[in-house]
């Protein structure tokens, strides 16, 4: 009989690894004499395993009273638990193994019920499954490999969910407060460096500064000026951490309210942290006495976020 040929519910998860069990393998010689014993069960040594004791116990001929008849039976339970606190609780994913010699794997099986996480506490100290195998497929060593030689090996894998109590936070604001930023670069004739940063302003939590180069970036020198968006406290930053940003860079025309904008939807990070526009506005345009963006030798530039996200961990 296949041991994929039978039905033991929908929760119940059935495959095969050739990696073996990362805590306890119980091995037995001489089953065929334990099994002649009639005895309901069997218990391994204790091994732990996420701080905590446990033991494998094993129904050579099939827990009874859960439904196991003419099946192999295999549980895992927690010991010790006089030492745990009051009120105690265990939340693990646990997988039994069976060993197959032949084909050298294991059948691994797993209740999958609940994502697979079983909830041990002071009323219920054992899970396993009652139908782990059927004894006619365990026993026949001409055509399966569980059971040679009179020897067999059982296993358990034991992972114990401990909650951390960390938590992250992501949300995204629409039009944040105190999110426009003015600056004014006053003497702007003057001004020889190739770029210059504004103070920096806090909108979301985090500090930005808007970046200017007044005679252009990169291929737009000498034919743009060039304006970014900069966020300034990436050191703050969590690793591989971004910051999302909807914005709109501003060069105000003084005169005439007729403004030229660039508009922008980008994540910002450590590696990527000053983004914007090289073509912001020509500086034919932007020196053209009748559109009024520089007066009294002042250009103003504003920098406008609209939708920032903000992240929280917890303390």
């Amino acid at each position: 009989m296949d041991t994929n040929s039978y039905s033991c519910g929908g929760d119940i998860v059935r495959y095969r690894r050739d990696i073996p069990p990362a805590h306890y393998s119980f091995k037995i010689e001489a089953f065929s004499l334990l099994s002649d014993t009639k005895a309901e069960k069997i218990e391994s040594g204790i091994f732990e395993a996420g701080g905590y004791k446990w033991r494998m116990v094993l129904y050579p001929n099939g827990n009874a009273k859960s439904n196991g008849k003419d099946f192999v039976s295999l549980y895992l339970a927690i010991e010790e638990t006089k030492s745990l606190p009051q009120r105690w609780e265990v939340n693990a994913e646990i997988k039994l193994f069976v060993f197959d010699q032949k084909e050298n794997n294991y059948l691994t099986v797993q209740d999958s019920h609940n994502g697979g996480i079983n909830r041990f506490h002071e009323l219920k100290t054992e899970w396993g499954i009652s139908k782990l195998i059927p004894l006619e497929t365990f026993t026949d060593a001409c055509n399966n490999g569980y059971l040679c030689n009179d020897s067999c090996v059982f296993g358990a894998e034991v992972f114990v969910i401990k909650p951390c109590g960390k938590y992250e936070c992501l949300s995204m604001v629409k039009n944040p407060p105190n999110s426009t930023s003015t600056w004014k670069l006053e003497k702007f004739s003057t001004l020889n460096e190739t770029s210059y940063f504004s103070k920096p302003f806090t909108v979301g939590g985090r500090k930005w500064k808007i970046k200017v180069y007044p005679q252009g970036d990169g291929k737009a020198k000498g034919d743009w000026l060039s304006a970014y968006l900069f966020l300034s406290d990436t050191d703050t930053l969590p690793p591989k951490g971004k910051v999302r940003a909807e914005y709109t860079l501003r060069i105000i025309d003084q005169r005439r309210d007729q403004h030229v904008e660039k508009s922008g939807k980008q994540w910002f990070s450590k590696e990527d942290n000053s983004w914007g526009y090289r073509n912001t506005i020509r500086l034919g345009d932007l020196h053209e006495k009748s559109k009024g963006f520089v007066m009294n030798d002042t250009l103003i530039v504003e920098a406008q976020i609209t939708l920032v996200s903000v992240t929280k961990f917890s303390p």
